[in-house]
């Protein structure tokens, strides 16, 4: 069995803690519409780490439960379906930042750690 360095360990559980935030930077993002390549570098840019294969599938069952709408642009040489938050979305968006701040603040208490 390789040996698996303690980097190696936190960046393996980083990931895990990070999977679950991708949904609520796609909501929190999305007030204007973008279209997925743009808002996978807008993700990746504030530290976001997500792949292609993860969030174009992601953005389509968003979209699909209601909580994203979407719309091609056709006007320029390639088309770009573009996504924006629906009024579900948003307020799907607002429970969950406040899910993402109860759970911050249990977090720091466990740790002892202020928010």
């Amino acid at each position: 069995m390789p040996d698996v360095t303690l980097e190696d360990l936190i960046l393996s559980q980083a990931q895990e803690l990070r999977r679950g935030t991708v949904v609520l930077a796609c909501l929190a993002l999305l007030d204007e519409p973008q279209y997925g390549y743009a808002l996978l570098e807008t993700l990746n840019d504030a530290g976001v780490t997500v792949d292609g294969n993860t969030l174009y599938p992601l953005l389509r069952r968003l979209d699909k439960q209601g909580l994203l709408t979407s719309e091609w642009n056709t006007d320029e040489s390639r088309p770009r379906k573009f996504y924006r938050v629906s009024p579900e979305g948003s307020r799907v968006r607002t429970g969950l930042v406040r899910e993402w701040q109860d759970l911050v603040a249990s977090i720091a208490r466990l740790t002892k750690e202020a928010p």
